[in-house]
């Protein structure tokens, strides 16, 4: 099919959630490299939104699959599932949790996780502990809580009365979140990095802060990894970065690769408060989702990925802050490893990011005041050195 005729199929017959999308459609990849229909070449920046995290079609993950998809795709949670025992077992080993439950994306993980922090405190007695308090500009997900979760009023307007039992602070406010805890609050729930509205990290003393509060107010801490986890800010998850334990954490979008899977990470003493019957999924854990996640471990550990991406998120900031010393148009450079925010002083990361996809590099952008990065963690200098090149070029051409 061409390319016209797969957008008017898309006009006829899907939802338009998405609007007019970017006129491309990909038919291959391979490594940082995608192929469109007439075979023009473009670099992935973007890594389907932080869940490429090998690239496309890595050897190991399309190895691991085509030999699971010959032998077993679903069976359900009514029985033991290998793969998934040995994905949770690994997650365990090298992070703060004792127990895992797998889901099917980063919103059935939050959800997950704000259940189990309701039911934690129900368990004990304190049937008044129900509050969540999250940050403003935040992004937990699209269903019903955790849009409620999810501190931005333009998600949350088209679908009032939202849940209740939320309360949005401002990010890196310690007074302000001191002023939002009640008797009622059972957990603050947050990302160590705000992706979806412009690449904001949480300081590190108020993450500090914030863990000494919870403990003096018996209040769980959530952290909303499903994008700064797997790697992505140049440690294996984003809480290490901060010195400070959380009782529960989520992780999605790199974690399968490619294939859809979501995790709930929790503390032995607050995982157990979910016991037979109080949650599940269908598809949640299934062999091919777990085979995927397996896969993608052992390859970040086994090629050295998050110190890529440690070294490589240390490269392209220098570079960017090159640019950033000729271009006035860049105002800041914010994020963590391969988790890189642009932000501009003129309202044009649009126009810049359909110039840079005409020029074959995807990346991101928030709105029309940031430029958002996200590249597979196998991301070399030499990758880098061409976007940089490319962005350069551009900015030469604005006038501020």
């Amino acid at each position: 099919m061409t390319l016209q005729e797969i957008i008017g199929l898309d006009k006829q017959y899907f939802m338009n959630v998405f609007g007019d999308r970017n006129p491309v459609c990909f038919k291959r990849g391979k490594g940082m490299l995608l192929w469109d229909l007439e075979d023009k070449v473009y670099y992935d920046f973007l890594g389907g939104i932080a869940v490429n995290v090998l690239g496309h079609s890595h050897p190991k993950l399309v190895e691991a699959l085509k030999s699971q998809l010959e032998k077993l795709l679903h069976t359900s949670n009514l029985y033991y599932i290998e793969s998934q025992a040995k994905l949770a077992k690994i997650l365990v080993e090298n992070s703060c949790a004792d127990k895992i439950f797998f889901a099917n994306s980063g919103a059935e993980a939050n959800e997950g996780a704000i259940k189990l922090a309701r039911i934690y405190f129900k368990k004990k007695g304190f049937n008044h502990k129900y509050e969540i308090i999250t940050l403003k500009n935040s992004f937990h997900g699209r269903t019903m809580t955790t849009v409620a979760a999810t501190g931005q009023e333009k998600y949350q307007k088209p679908y009032y009365p939202i849940t209740p039992g939320f309360k949005h602070v401002e990010i890196n406010n310690i007074e302000a979140l001191k002023e939002a805890i009640t008797p009622s609050t059972c957990a603050v729930m947050l990302e160590p990095i705000q992706g979806e509205s412009g690449v904001n990290p949480v300081d590190y003393e108020y993450m500090h802060e914030l863990k000494k509060i919870c403990e003096e107010n018996d209040i769980l801490l959530i952290l909303d990894e499903v994008q700064t986890g797997i790697g992505r800010t140049g440690k294996l998850f984003g809480y290490l970065h901060y010195d400070i334990e959380p009782d529960i954490f989520t992780l999605a979008k790199a974690l399968g690769g490619g294939i859809p899977i979501g995790a709930v990470c929790a503390k032995e003493h607050v995982a157990n408060a979910f016991e037979p019957g109080d949650h599940g999924s269908t598809f949640g854990g299934n062999p091919f989702a777990c085979t995927a996640g397996l896969a993608v471990m052992k390859t970040i550990f086994n090629d050295g990925l998050v110190e890529n991406a440690k070294k490589m998120g240390e490269y392209f900031k220098e570079k960017l802050n090159q640019l950033k010393e000729r271009h006035s148009i860049i105002s800041e450079i914010r994020g963590k490893g391969l988790m890189i925010g642009i932000e501009l002083s003129i309202d044009n990361a649009r126009e810049i990011t359909r110039k840079l996809l005409y020029k074959g590099f995807l990346v991101g952008n928030v709105g029309e005041k940031v430029l958002r990065i996200l590249p597979p963690l196998i991301v070399t200098s030499e990758d880098i050195d061409k976007l940089i090149a490319s962005i350069d070029e551009i900015l030469s051409e604005i006038s501020v």
